[in-house]
């Protein structure tokens, strides 16, 4: 491991973990971020108007099948057998926007963080996608890990 860098060998090139030797455990990981818009574009969403269909069920699933997906997308990581994927999508008129939210499950040697950050970046461009006929200017903001467990490095939560 260089640096402390997991996916870094001793020479520097990129690499697999091997978590072979690591304990099953149950982990969870939630992460969020933020689809910013203009409120007129957000009334669409929310009055089911949007030409493209139900943005808010089509993100959903988008993000769920993403997490599922996750190894096909991120080189390094693990093909997991994830045990639940929950994906919060809630219209916020004071961003104006939409605030998602993932929270993905699994019993295995890694974690799944990456797969909770790509279901929220997936069901953002998903909500993109749907609205960009009716406003280019969309934003995709904050995609963050909110929350981890289990593993050797146990809880962890992010700072407020």
């Amino acid at each position: 491991m260089k640096d402390g860098l997991s996916h870094l060998d001793d020479k520097g090139a990129a690499h697999m973990v091997d978590v072979g030797e690591k304990d099953v455990t149950q982990r969870a990981a939630t992460a969020s971020g933020r689809v910013i818009m203009k409120a007129e574009t957000l009334a669409l969403i929310v009055d089911g108007r949007v030409p493209k269909g139900d943005v808010i069920a089509t993100a959903r699933l988008a993000g769920i099948m993403a997490a599922k997906k996750t190894a096909d997308l991120i080189p390094l990581c693990h093909p997991l057998a994830l045990s639940g994927v929950v994906l919060e999508l809630e219209p916020d008129p004071a961003l104006p926007g939409v605030l998602v939210s993932a929270t993905v499950r699994c019993t295995g040697k890694t974690g799944v963080e990456m797969e909770a950050l790509t279901a929220v970046s997936v069901a953002c461009l998903t909500i993109y996608d749907m609205v960009k006929a009716v406003e280019k200017g969309v934003r995709i903001e904050a995609i963050h890990l909110v929350e981890k467990s289990g593993g050797k490095s146990g809880h962890w939560l992010a700072e407020a």
